[in-house]
């Protein structure tokens, strides 16, 4: 099992836009020098505690400033982008990682994000433009000869040399392309079959693991349209990690610090709104109003010093049936950096050591 990391970013909104971003930039260089392998970022257009536009800005500098840490964004949210734009600019940032990039895609989830760019969300209108521009992006990297397509949202040309010399001409550094990586969250996930289908990377966001083993089926529908074999070493799961020297610490610097406020004062109330709440809960017949931020960090987090956490991450690991990599999800603790630079230091020194034996078994679906 590997270690990797997801952020949204998450900031309090009196942070400021740059504060924030300073911050994600320096926990990125702490996950290159601790030897975690990989780093998604997320885009967030409307959302004060996910204040983050432009992953790609963040991602070109963390690449000037690490050596060996994959990074991309957690993903590029495809229905509010240009694809023959993004095609190329995905390319360029591939170069500039010179091959480290990973190239996250998502539909975008929130409502007032579809409000903004005038997407019909509720009628799956995003998840639609995502596979389009998905498929065009696909084209312009592989597709050597000059083609028209004429979508449903875009029509995208490749055209043929002109005067002499002007062609298209841009391609990633990766071949054919940069590994790609879709997210999921609700059961039965369109996105997570879409992942089986294609062989792309299958995320599965910070839920109950009672609910995330439902993911694994999706890819595995998904996998079985084409014929593919998935593999659980691709599967990331996303998960809420704090480990301290003692779980006493451990629960104060989590339920009692940023963790805990951003779970209160957004997620859980965000959730609610959206009646996803069932997607934390260990069994169905929890009522809404025990979900708080203290159910969620005994059920659902992954909190304590590194022989409770070890204990926790064995246990998740055997409910699902095996997965390849833990990222932990990305929290602001620029107020108390040195505990969490500790927590991720004690999860790669102290807690991964005591897992080398998950995995050996389980490689294959």
């Amino acid at each position: 099992m590997e270690i990797g990391y997801f952020t949204m970013p998450s900031h309090p909104p009196e942070c400021g836009l740059k504060e924030g971003h300073d911050w994600d930039l320096q926990v990125l260089r702490w996950l290159d020098e601790l030897g975690y392998q990989e780093a998604w970022i997320g885009e967030h257009h409307t959302a004060p505690w996910e204040p983050n536009p432009t992953p790609d800005l963040l991602i070109a500098q963390a690449l000037m400033q690490t050596k060996r840490l994959r990074i991309g964004p957690g993903g590029f949210l495809l229905p509010y982008h240009h694809p023959a734009e993004l095609a190329n600019r995905v390319a360029m940032l591939d170069h500039l990682s010179e091959g480290r990039l990973n190239f996250g895609v998502a539909a975008s989830g929130l409502p007032s994000d579809w409000a903004m760019f005038n997407v019909d969300g509720m009628s799956g209108q995003n998840r639609d433009m995502t596979r389009e521009a998905l498929e065009i992006i696909l084209k312009l990297w592989t597709e050597p000869a000059p083609f028209t397509h004429k979508g449903k949202f875009w029509t995208v040309s490749k055209p043929d040399t002109m005067f002499d010399f002007l062609k298209p001409h841009i391609k990633p550094l990766q071949a054919p392309h940069p590994p790609i990586g879709v997210a999921g969250l609700s059961k039965n996930s369109d996105t997570l079959k879409l992942a089986g289908e294609r062989g792309f990377i299958p995320m599965s966001l910070n839920l109950n693991p009672a609910y995330v083993s439902s993911h694994w089926d999706s890819v595995e529908i998904g996998a079985a349209k084409t014929g593919r074999k998935p593999n659980r070493q691709d599967w990331r799961l996303v998960r809420e990690v704090f480990v301290a020297d003692t779980d006493e610490e451990a629960w104060k610097l989590s339920t009692g610090d940023m963790m805990g406020r951003m779970m209160s004062e957004y997620f859980l109330p965000l959730l609610g709104h959206f009646g996803f709440k069932d997607y934390l809960k260990h069994a169905p017949d929890v009522p809404d109003s025990d979900v708080t931020v203290e159910y969620c960090a005994k059920r659902n987090w992954i909190v304590g010093s590194p022989a409770t956490v070890a204990e926790k991450i064995e246990k998740i690991y055997d409910e699902v049936g095996g997965f390849g990599v833990l990222c932990v999800f990305g929290f602001d603790y620029k107020h108390k950096p040195e505990a969490w630079h500790r927590s991720l230091a004690l999860l790669k020194n102290e807690v991964m050591p005591r897992l080398k034996h998950l995995g050996s078994a389980k490689k294959a679906a």
